[in-house]
């Protein structure tokens, strides 16, 4: 997951969040001390659609900043701030409680209660600051705002409403009760014995002419908006897991959370959900992030497979600019509602510039195909495949020669353009970087499963003869893939091929995905394996990104030998695809172990140092967490293990699904209930002794060890 297609902290890299409360619901998302406060100076604020609409946020009592005692969590988008009344002089215990009940939405609402814990009346002066400068996102991140920001404040009626004429955006703050000057509001509190006050405070932004309904009205009830009921919802129809490993457990509760608090939903249309890329800076549709999540989350939920084809195939390329790097058919790689985008792509706020989007948004339609996919979407959809099918001919291999390459035609996109889009994230053996145009290796394989994928559509649609014209184009891409990247000196596949067509020659984790989309000949898989787990590559964590032996290996970089959950996720279902069933299994193990040490939420990235070295996995000081790909990984991890396919699509339907559990005895006994593929809804139960299948419509249930 990169930074916008402008400059940022670091090409590719996502700034860090300081320790604090971040809540996050949609576009929305709210990051403060532990306190609730928020400094205009750092990474902090209440953000809707990519704008900053409360940059201070200070809470006082008789004048003094409360002293924070911890922060309860509820659900992704509330938290329950808990501080005290700094202890009077001469005493040691305080003698007031803060509460502050946060909830993030559209805006925010924040609870707040001062409870008495004497039995003597308190009588106090209650204040909260707030300000907003209205700065983009990006500019927050990377530390750009500044001091010249002009904006003007009204008070009235114990609301305050501070706006930016220049961009014609603002917010008002509210509560009943108070008293507004400037920008502040403020109450005289007398408290009784054992006594409490509280008040509702209300944070309402304009965003031109869009309008922004809070999600969380005072007086209404958090328990019953539409955020609760829709995740509610997502718990209840997501499937249940018991095993008696508790990591594992542990690792697929957390993912099911993190995932049903990554989706955001277009108001457009309000039922069509799509996966976000990332907390908290990347809450936006993101073409290969959104995609590879919504593959892997397939076993859980296929709704948001349907809303991110959606959301795509509507913002999908219909012409050529530059600036952008749109073309037709071209399925783009980020969206944000900013002004950073806007102002770097000339008035646009969609980018295409990526390699592999593309096919993976055929991948992906074909792979929904066979879990359930009503005719009506399928046939809504399949026009959307058939461009980007067009993108690839026609752009995305603009020499002829049957690879697709990338080159940016704007100086402000992105340099790589594929899921290792850093600067640097393409080398050679000696750490040299090629000249564009790129072709990478797992673009192909992605291409030569889309094609297979359409190919498959077309048979089910009776269409026989545009399915062998697309089985021969996957059959020949194949062939010349295998010819022109395989590396028979080194015993594994070029990572790309230059502008000169020389093999980019770096051994990476790049091959892995190779296996999971079939391109990897037979006789090269099994010393594509062998590679892969070797001690230059595999970590006892996971597979690094790239080999200690290439010449520019760090760690403690991004993509050039850091270690990458869903890229082990991929590599483990090549693996598995392939048979090597031992490799694939050690990788998960690594993977859980090193959940483990995270609290189970499996961050972006971490270092790439080997496990003897240390004890636990090196955090990477500006991962993401949580991150949706990352959180969708273990899913796929489940889904290798038991070795789940669904079975082909057809006019009636997903053919019936099989497993064939490759599952290892410290998971042992496993059984997931709840996995819905097309209409059945499946229960799999795997021990030592053999594993069984129920639920398969009109079928007995299958068993086998």
């Amino acid at each position: 997951m990169s930074s916008p297609w402008g400059e940022g902290a670091g090409p590719g890299e996502p700034g860090a969040v300081e320790a604090g409360v971040t809540l996050v619901e949609g576009s929305t998302f709210c990051i403060s001390e532990t306190g609730g406060s928020i400094s205009p100076h750092r990474q902090e604020g209440l953000f809707v659609r990519d704008t900053r609409v409360l940059s201070r946020w200070r809470l006082t009592i008789d004048g003094v900043l409360p002293q924070p005692l911890t922060v309860q969590y509820a659900d992704p988008y509330s938290a329950t701030i808990l501080a005290r009344t700094a202890p009077s002089p001469g005493r040691a215990d305080s003698t007031a409680l803060v509460i502050v009940g946060r909830h993030v939405g559209d805006g925010m609402r924040d609870d707040l209660t001062v409870r008495n814990l004497s039995g003597e009346p308190v009588r106090c002066v209650v204040a909260l600051e707030v300000d907003a400068d209205f700065a983009d996102l990006f500019e927050v991140k990377d530390g750009r705002t500044g001091d010249g920001v002009v904006t003007s404040s009204s008070a009235v009626d114990g609301a305050i409403e501070i706006t930016r004429a220049d961009l014609r955006v603002g917010v008002t703050v509210a509560a009943a009760g108070a008293t507004a000057r400037n920008r502040e509001l403020r109450w005289q509190v007398d408290l009784p014995g054992r006594g409490e006050w509280t008040a509702c405070i209300q944070y309402r932004p304009a965003l031109g002419a869009d309008p922004v309904t809070p999600r969380y009205v005072c007086g209404s009830s958090v328990s019953l908006s539409e955020p609760a009921q829709r995740l509610r919802d997502w718990y209840e129809n997501s499937p249940t897991v018991h095993t008696d490993d508790e990591t594992l457990a542990a690792v697929l509760q957390r993912a099911v959370t993190d995932l049903g608090a990554l989706r955001i939903f277009d108001p457009g249309h309000p039922q069509r959900a799509v996966v976000a890329a990332g907390a908290p800076w990347f809450m936006a549709l993101f073409g290969r992030d959104s995609l590879l999540t919504s593959w892997m989350v397939l076993p859980l939920d296929r709704r948001l497979a349907v809303g991110t084809l959606q959301s795509l195939a509507g913002l999908q390329g219909n012409e050529i600019r530059s600036a952008t790097e749109e073309q037709p058919g071209r399925i783009p790689h980020e969206v944000r509602f900013g002004r950073a985008s806007t102002l770097l792509l000339g008035g646009d706020t969609v980018y295409y510039g990526t390699a592999d989007a593309t096919p993976l948004f055929v991948m992906l339609l074909g792979e929904l195909h066979r879990w359930g996919l009503d005719a009506g979407t399928r046939d809504e959809l399949l026009p959307h495949a058939d461009r980007a099918l067009d993108w690839i001919a026609d752009y995305g291999d603009a020499d002829g020669d049957g690879f697709v390459e990338y080159q940016r035609s704007a100086e402000h996109g992105l340099a790589n353009q594929g899921w290792k889009d850093s600067w640097d994230g393409v080398n050679f053996i000696d750490g040299t970087l090629p000249d564009a145009p790129i072709a990478l290796a797992e673009v192909q394989g992605y291409v030569y499963a889309a094609y297979l994928a359409r190919a498959e559509l077309a048979l089910d649609a009776g269409d026989h003869a545009a399915a062998d014209r697309l089985r021969a184009k996957a059959g020949r891409l194949k062939a010349a893939f295998n010819k022109a990247f395989w590396l028979p000196e080194h015993g594994w596949y070029a990572i790309g091929l230059d502008r000169d067509k020389r093999p980019i020659d770096a051994l990476t984790s790049n091959i892995g995905h190779c296996l999971w989309t079939g391109i990897v000949d037979d006789d090269k898989a099994g010393l594509v394996a062998d590679r892969l787990l070797a001690p230059e590559m595999f970590t006892g964590w996971g597979i690094r990104t790239l080999a200690t032996t290439m010449g520019a290996y760090n760690p403690v970089s991004y993509h050039n030998g850091s270690v990458w959950p869903h890229d082990n996720a991929i590599c483990a279902a090549g693996l598995m695809r392939y048979g090597y069933t031992e490799q694939a299994n050690r990788v998960i193990d690594g993977m859980l172990d090193a959940s483990s040490r995270f609290g189970h939420r499996l961050p972006e990235l971490f270092c790439g140092f080997d496990r003897t070295e240390f004890a636990a996995p090196v955090p990477y000081p500006t991962s993401c967490s949580p991150q949706a790909w990352a959180a969708a990984a273990p899913l796929l991890f489940l889904r290798s293990m038991l070795r789940l396919e669904p079975g082909s699509g057809g006019s009636t339907g997903p053919g019936p699904a099989s497993i064939a559990p490759a599952v290892p005895d410290r998971y042992l006994p496993l059984r997931v209930n709840g996995l819905r593929v097309g209409s059945d809804v499946l229960t799999v139960t795997v021990d030592r002794d053999g594993w069984q299948l129920l639920g398969l419509s009109g079928e007995r249930p299958r068993s086998g060890r």
